[in-house]
Formats: structure tokens, C-alpha cells, sequence
């Protein structure tokens, strides 16, 4: 198969710790619901919807059904046969005019099935009579193909909005419309260990993954969401989570219907240690507009996505024989021993330019000691170089030597993956090179993954060993080992040190929330002082000052204040006081002060801008400029950002955001995040900013987000000047809208 193959891999420790618990995971039921809201009303638990006799039922009615040749419903029909025969299902056909289906009796109305059914499979062209129906006879699962809904336009979006009401009054849960049948195609029952789940929005896009079953890696589930009316990916994302013999969730996701039920899931997942690796269309506008058009759902900022995603541990990739690769390996692969990775390989450019690629993509190649290289030269020449990467040469690998090799780089403690590039096959050499890894992988913990170059895939080196391994990881290209090789060991770091940010997410409102509500002006923009107050209400450090309506008034100010200060016209529809002259800075004396003011006011008039007054500021000149802002993304809600500010914010546009809630881990890793990172650190003489207390301003301002979210359009603290460390920040501006 082109672009992806693999070798099946044991079960990890988490799955065995399931087996120890009698086949279930630790944690809440699968169909567990707990009422339990943050300060801002949203949940923080996921509801997760008991699909067992969806994927399982013990009776099927489809509706529509058909044995008449060259008709579309006919195959269908015989699809849903067979697949019922294998999960033991009765079937119970509905057609208003058809005695009997296949041979088997048909009624003509659901009205008339002749016991209450699990899933409904709707082949017919307008679902929604059929709702009812289904309600009155109490099932509990529909799925329905048709398409013509969201997807076409606001005409369908409207009919679809029909539908989900339709379903949400009659008590069952819907899969589609304009779905497709993948959910009941034939799985392999023959293929060992830990199963792929899988989700797609578009059932085409999911074939990779399904395909993957022809080289020996299990899938247990497919589900085909389409547009998802009713049950949605995070339905699914949940319940899979919970399943013991899942070992990995791949996704294929074109939009998100419901932002907060997605992160929900994605909670779920990382509570139990299983990953989920996700393509998600949308990174460019050519692609969040052809999603829209398919599915008729949202795709959102794709810089706020992807942040979300990385929060809860789901791992994005972008293609699709990526999203085999890294489901493949996560679903089976043990958790790691160690993180260091050893490129080892006959032909030192080839070692040389793995090694490179895989220093590029973030993985750790320790140096082995000069112990271990004293060790490997015993059947290594001394002319080769075995520090990592292992160059041996060639020729030791066609006898003895080439297991001895393998095994004295796996026994090295500060190695967690062995890497082995086969360009090409060159018998005998390569047949007893990967007879000796798998041999050997068959004998240690640790990770072994072959790349095995060869455009052709038929040579028995390759179909019959690799793949014939249960514990070696058989790649088709290096690019997509090395990106699931970084991907399993980040899912484990992370699921090693996960703490759900929804368990400390504040349930009841602070102190701070009265005291700032009275400020807030609906539908208006805040002047700089009222959006000051604001701040200065949960805590948020801002300069001395003081607004004053006359100029002698300003001159008191300074020296209360004390000198130098900087005055600020501050109105409520100002938004950039420097373009229009309305910010005077490193004013010395009285008399300075009084012409700023005179100054300040008559621009203003000229310009038409309205005043509250004059801002006398204290002057903050040493530190490091950063901004600190919420906004509101339609599919997530309140979101988080914090990057480099004063003019560098519009130039570099070097952000890094959150949606809420999240800890003070993620604050500092946003920090992490930016490319100016280095300013914070000091640079050129200039003393380390105070970063602690730039993540108490990311956390404060969270607050804030979550607490006013919904009466605030956009905040903006810029510059927050971040001082020498220990001496504090202090937020400079601040543009606040209200909704």
C-alpha cells in the first residue's frame, strides 16, 4: 500500500492495566452525566451517550428497504443484511407496498414493527416524517443517508435545523443526515491487540485508515458523522475513550459542531490515557471554505483549533497516511523507557541524513558513551562512527555481528527507540537485517522501527517479516516514522503529568466580578481609565495616575504622581491614541504639563473625539513590552492570548493563545510558544523580565474571560510592561468592548 505501512505492535501497560481491572478502564461509566457547571454556565464533564446498541444492536428496522434489482436501496438493503447477520441482529424491513424484502416479511409503516428497535436506518428521502414515527415506537438509534441539508446552503441549514429539533423532541439520537454506511462495513474479527476507533466526517477520507486492516492492524469502529444534526464527533471521541479494546481514536475532522463538547472529549480521552490523532481541514481559507460546503459546519480560527487540540493532548497531523502512521503506532506501541532515539544504518550518508531529519523534528539523539562505542567496535570497524548515528557498515549486518549490534544499542539505558533506514532491499543482507529486528524487538520493551525504502513493497523481506511482526513499527517513509515516533512520545509525556484543567475550573464567582460588572457599558467601548479599573478590579497591576478635566488639575496630578509622567487623552471611542497625537510622553515640568493638556484637548475637539478627561500617568520605561487579550471564537468561546506587544503585536504577530480554562502549566507553555520567547529571558545586557508574574496576568485575565466572557467582545492590555524579574508587571493600556 502506498505511502503507509506498518507491523502490528503488543498491547501497552495501560491496556494491560484494563485487563487487571476485569476489562473495564478506572474512571465514571460510559454513560455517566454529572451537572456540574463553571462560573461562565458551560459544563465541565462530558455527557457521554451509550452507543453500544448502535454499534451492537439487537434489532434493526430499515425503512425504505428494497430487493427489487438496479435499485440504489438494494444494495444498501443487502448491505445491512449482511451486516446484521454478523452482529446477530434481527431485521425487520418497512415498505409500504413490499410484502416481503430478501425473504423476509416487511411491514408497511413503523407502526407496524413488530417489536420495539434498536437503530433505524432511514432510506428515504425526507427523514423527517419518520422522527415521529420512530419516537412514538421508541427506538433508540436512527441513522439517516440523506443528503440536501446544511451542506447545500441556508435553504438545507434550515431543514437540517428541523431535523435536530424533530430529534430532539422525540428522545432518540440521530447519526447523519448525510452520512453513508460505513459504520457497517465488514471489520477483520481475526487481527490481535489494540483496535483503531475511527471518526470521519467524510467517509471517503477514512478508506487509508480502514485499509490498514490488510496489514494486520485491528479497527473496531467506524464512525461516519456527516453532518452531524444530532450525535457528533465528541460522541463519539467520548464513547470510544471508553471502550477497553480501543487503543488509539483517528479522526478526520472537516468542522466542530459544538467547540466545549469536543474539548470535553478530548478531557475524557487524555483522563484515560488514550490518544487521539486528528486531521482537521482548515488550516488555509481555501480549506475552511470547502469543509463549510461539505459538512455546513463552522471550522473556526484554525490558530485557536490548533491550540485547543495541543492543550487536550490530540495530536494533529495533516495528511492522511499520517494519520495511519501515527494512529498505528500509538494504538500499539508500549509506553516508552526512554526518549533517546538511535539512527542506526549500512551507509553513513543515509545515518547522517535521518539523524538530521530526525534532530529537525524535535526527537532527542543522545551520544552514546564512549563505553557503548568501544562495545559496538568490537564488530563495528574503527573507521566508522557509532556515536549516534550508528553507521555499521554494511557487511556485519549479514551475520552474527548484525543481532549483536541491535541488542548493545537496546540495552543502552538512555535509549527508547531504535531506528533503522532500509533504503532499498539488497539481499541477503536485508533479509537477515530485519530477521535480526524483529528477532530482537521480540525480546526487549523498548521501540524498533524500520523504514523500509523500497517503491515496490512486494519483496517477502518486507510483507512476510515486517509485516509479519507483531512488535516491530514498519514505515513506508521516514518523514511519517519520525513524526509518529515525536507523537508517541509527546502523547505519553503528557498523559503522564495530565491534570483535567476542568477540575480546578472556578465554579463560583469571585469577589472581583460585582466590583467589575458595574463598569461594564453594553454595546461600548470602555475609555482607557474605566478599562483600567477594570483590570485594576481582579487584581491586574496598572501605573499611578489620575484623570483630570483642567490643566491645573494636571499639574497637581504630575507631582502626586511624580515626574516623568505621560498624559493620555481618554475618551470611550478612542482606540489609537498615538496615530491621532493623543499621547504626550516624558513631560518633566509643570509647565510642560500644562501645555500637554491644552494640546490633548484641542486635537481632540478638532477630531471630534469625545472626553472623559486627561489621563496623568506614571512613566514605566524599563521592561519588556507583551500584550495580553480575549477575544471570542465562535466555536470555543472566550479565548486566551498573550504575545509580543506595543508595535512588534500587528509587525510580528508572534501570539500564542488558550481557551479557557487552563493552568498555570499552559500559561508558561503559551510563553514558550513565541518566537520572542528570548526577550523575556534578557537579552544584549538587559536584565530576565519577570515571566511569574506575566503568568499571574495570563491567569488573572483567564479569570476575567470566564467570568465576563459573555459581556466582553475584546480586551486588549497593550503594552503590559513586564519588569525586571521580581519587580511585577504593569499593564501600560487597555482597550476594553463590551458586548
Amino acid at each position: 500500500m502506498l505511502g503507509s505501512t506498518h507491523g502490528t505492535l503488543t498491547t501497552d501497560s495501560r491496556r494491560a492495566r484494563v485487563v487487571a481491572c476485569g476489562g473495564q478502564r478506572p474512571g465514571p461509566a460510559v454513560h455517566d452525566r454529572v451537572e456540574d457547571l463553571d462560573v461562565s454556565g458551560r459544563p465541565l464533564h462530558a455527557d457521554v451517550p451509550d452507543l453500544t446498541r448502535f454499534f451492537r444492536p439487537e434489532s434493526v428496522a430499515v425503512i425504505g428497504a428494497s430487493d427489487a434489482e438496479g435499485r440504489p436501496n438494494t444494495g444498501i438493503t443487502r448491505q445491512l443484511l449482511d451486516w446484521a447477520g454478523r452482529v446477530g441482529a434481527r431485521v425487520h424491513p418497512v415498505h409500504p407496498t413490499r410484502p416481503s424484502v430478501f425473504g423476509l416479511p416487511c411491514v408497511t409503516s413503523v407502526a407496524g414493527l413488530p417489536e420495539q428497535v434498536d437503530l433505524a436506518v432511514l432510506l428515504v428521502a425526507d427523514p423527517l416524517p419518520v422522527i415521529g414515527e420512530l419516537a412514538e415506537a421508541k427506538a433508540r438509534f436512527a441513522v439517516a443517508f440523506a443528503s440536501g441539508f446544511a451542506e447545500t446552503g441556508p435553504a438545507g441549514a434550515e431543514a437540517q435545523e428541523r431535523l435536530a429539533e424533530a430529534v430532539r423532541r422525540s428522545g432518540l439520537r440521530l447519526l447523519g443526515p448525510n452520512t453513508n454506511l460505513n459504520a457497517f462495513e465488514r471489520f477483520r474479527e481475526d487481527l490481535p491487540g489494540p483496535a483503531i476507533a475511527l471518526i470521519t466526517q467524510s467517509g471517503h477520507q477514512g478508506r487509508p485508515v480502514f485499509a490498514l486492516q490488510e496489514l494486520g492492524i485491528r479497527l473496531s469502529h467506524w464512525a461516519p458523522t456527516g453532518n452531524e444534526a444530532d450525535l457528533e464527533t465528541a460522541d463519539f471521541l467520548s464513547w470510544f475513550a471508553e471502550q477497553p479494546e480501543v487503543g488509539a481514536i483517528a479522526a478526520y475532522v472537516e468542522g466542530l459542531k459544538d467547540g466545549r463538547a469536543f474539548l470535553l472529549a478530548a478531557d475524557r480521552a487524555a483522563r484515560r490515557g488514550v490518544p487521539v490523532v486528528a486531521v482537521k481541514v482548515g488550516r488555509t481559507e481555501a480549506g475552511a471554505r470547502t469543509a463549510a460546503s461539505h459538512t455546513g459546519k463552522l471550522t473556526g480560527a484554525d490558530d485557536v483549533v490548533d491550540a485547543a487540540m495541543r492543550q487536550y493532548g490530540v495530536i494533529r497531523v495533516d495528511a492522511l497516511d499520517e494519520l495511519q502512521d501515527t494512529a498505528a503506532l500509538l494504538a500499539r506501541a508500549r509506553p516508552p523507557l526512554a526518549d533517546g532515539v538511535v539512527v542506526c544504518s549500512i551507509s553513513g550518508g543515509t545515518g547522517a541524513h535521518v539523524a538530521d531529519l530526525a534532530t529537525g523534528a524535535g526527537l532527542r539523539l543522545p551520544r552514546l558513551s564512549p563505553a557503548k562505542q568501544a562495545e559496538l567496535h568490537q564488530w563495528i570497524p574503527e573507521y566508522l562512527s557509532v556515536a549516534n548515528p550508528v553507521d555499521n557498515g554494511g557487511h556485519p549486518v549479514g551475520d552474527r555481528r548484525g543481532r549483536k549490534i541491535i541488542d548493545a544499542v537496546l540495552a543502552d539505558p538512555d535509549v527508547g527507540v531504535l531506528l533503522c533506514p532500509v533504503t532499498g532491499p539488497f539481499p541477503p543482507l536485508s533479509d537477515r537485517l530485519v530477521r535480526d529486528l524483529v528477532e530482537a524487538a521480540e525480546e526487549t520493551d523498548k521501540l524498533v522501527c524500520v523504514v523500509w525504502g523500497s517503491p515496490a513493497g512486494t519483496e517477502p523481506a518486507y510483507r512476510e517479516v515486517l509485516l509479519g511482526s507483531s512488535r516491530v513499527a514498519t514505515f513506508r517513509t521516514v518523514g511519517n516514522c519520525l513524526t509518529a515516533v515525536r507523537a508517541w512520545l509527546d502523547h505519553h509525556r503528557f498523559v503522564g503529568d495530565y491534570r483535567s484543567p476542568f477540575d480546578d475550573a472556578p465554579r463560583t464567582l469571585s469577589p472581583s466580578f460585582r466590583k467589575a460588572e458595574a463598569l461594564l457599558q453594553p454595546g461600548r467601548q470602555l475609555s482607557e481609565h474605566a478599562a483600567k479599573q477594570l483590570l485594576r478590579a481582579y487584581g491586574i497591576r496598572v501605573p499611578r495616575e489620575q484623570l483630570v478635566t483642567s490643566a491645573a488639575a494636571a499639574v497637581r496630578a504630575a507631582g502626586q504622581v511624580g515626574y516623568p509622567v505621560v498624559m493620555k487623552a481618554s475618551g470611550a471611542q478612542i482606540a489609537h491614541k498615538t496615530e491621532l497625537g493623543l499621547v504626550k510622553i516624558g513631560l518633566t515640568s509643570a509647565s510642560q504639563v500644562r501645555d500637554a493638556y491644552r494640546e490633548l484637548t484641542d486635537i481632540a475637539r478638532y477630531e471630534g473625539v469625545g472626553l472623559d478627561g486627561v489621563l496623568v500617568c506614571q512613566m514605566v520605561e524599563q521592561g519588556v513590552e507583551m500584550v495580553v487579550g480575549v477575544g471570542h471564537d465562535d466555536l470555543f468561546g472566550p479565548t486566551v492570548t498573550v504575545g509580543l506587544g506595543g508595535v512588534l503585536v500587528e509587525v510580528l504577530r508572534d501570539v500564542a493563545v488558550r481557551v479557557p480554562p487552563f493552568g498555570e502549566d499552559q500559561a508558561r507553555a503559551m510563553l514558550g510558544e513565541l518566537r520572542g520567547r528570548a526577550l523575556l529571558d534578557g537579552v544584549r545586557g538587559r536584565p530576565p523580565a519577570d515571566a511569574d508574574a506575566l503568568v499571574e496576568v495570563v491567569l488573572r485575565v483567564q479569570r476575567m474571560s470566564m467570568e465576563l466572557g459573555g459581556r466582553i467582545a475584546e480586551l486588549d492590555i497593550n503594552p503590559l510592561m513586564v519588569l525586571p524579574r521580581g519587580q511585577g508587571a504593569v499593564a501600560l493600556d487597555a482597550l476594553v468592548v463590551c458586548r
